[in-house]
């Protein structure tokens, strides 16, 4: 039986895939979907994928339906470093703006708009087209975009332009870690192959674990190939970046959930985040 296994390519979730042993898990019966967030949540909806680094949000809309993997996350306690609001104007000037959203992302647009709303009491339009800077720009009054799109903008953004960090503004007014991305599979999954899953989460552990342990040397060398960007940069991006799930991120998952519910942007409150317990033997074949 096949374990589909969506795999997003932003840089900020690389650290679990990195070091995984693709050849063990592919003759285990794994298969690897490369997808952008938007699609993987989608996908995984459908039950075309089977485990992967789903958007926070996502899960909360079906949080009946799926499980998250313990002690992994794509996380921030302040600023993240690739999600951004890009703005002509200050964001506390934004009151009747239109704002262009990234189609590639559901818990950083849904975070926009808590922040808009909630924190910043602002009346704003939004708008969901390609994730293209330039052409947002020219478009809107400001733009969020996200993953390594966000990146190279705020590394060629024109000095005018205000740059607000989501994760810092979130911190700023919750005093929470936010979580934008966790591990999920689907509650069919977790009963058929518990056995597999089991080895799939041990692999994402050592990889985050080894990346972790050599400060993502080796990974930024291959980022830098691909984006370019300094080894100072890098180095700075993935330390602000935590890939733990500990019980403060949870709170700050709750709260996100609560005041996401609370907009109606989620249809039904997220009464418990389920943590799946991976069984005690790995795979073996």
């Amino acid at each position: 039986m096949t374990l589909v296994i969506g795999e997003i390519s932003y840089t900020n979730i690389l650290p679990m895939f990195y070091y995984i042993d693709r050849n063990k898990l592919k003759e285990y019966g794994c298969e690897f979907v490369p997808a952008i967030p938007a699609k993987l949540n989608e996908d995984m909806a459908n039950g075309l994928v089977d485990v992967g680094g789903i958007s926070s949000f996502s899960y909360g809309e079906h949080s009946n339906e799926y499980r998250i993997f313990p002690d992994l996350s794509v996380s921030s306690t302040g600023k993240v470093g690739s999600i951004f609001l890009f703005s002509k104007r200050p964001i506390e000037k934004l009151e009747g703006s239109n704002i262009g959203l990234t189609s590639s992302s559901a818990t950083s647009v849904n975070l926009l708009k808590i922040i808009l709303h909630r924190f910043y009491e602002l009346n704003v339009s939004f708008e969901t087209t390609y994730p293209n800077y330039d052409n947002m720009m020219k478009q809107y009054d400001a733009c969020l975009l996200i993953g390594d799109d966000a990146i190279m903008a705020s590394l060629s953004k024109d000095a005018s332009v205000y740059i607000y960090d989501l994760g810092e503004v979130w911190e700023k007014f919750t005093d929470l870690p936010m979580t934008y991305a966790v591990f999920a599979t689907r509650k069919e999954t977790f009963k058929k192959q518990a056995s597999l899953l089991t080895e799939v989460h041990h692999q994402f552990l050592k990889s985050k674990a080894r990346c972790i342990d050599n400060n993502f040397f080796e990974m930024i060398k291959s980022i830098q190939y691909q984006l370019g960007g300094t080894t100072s940069f890098w180095n700075g991006y993935f330390s602000g970046l935590n890939y733990e799930l500990s019980d403060r991120h949870l709170d700050g998952l709750y709260h996100y959930f609560d005041l996401a519910h609370d907009l109606k942007l989620l249809e039904k409150p997220v009464k418990e985040i389920s943590i799946w317990k991976p069984s005690s033997h790995v795979h073996s074949v």
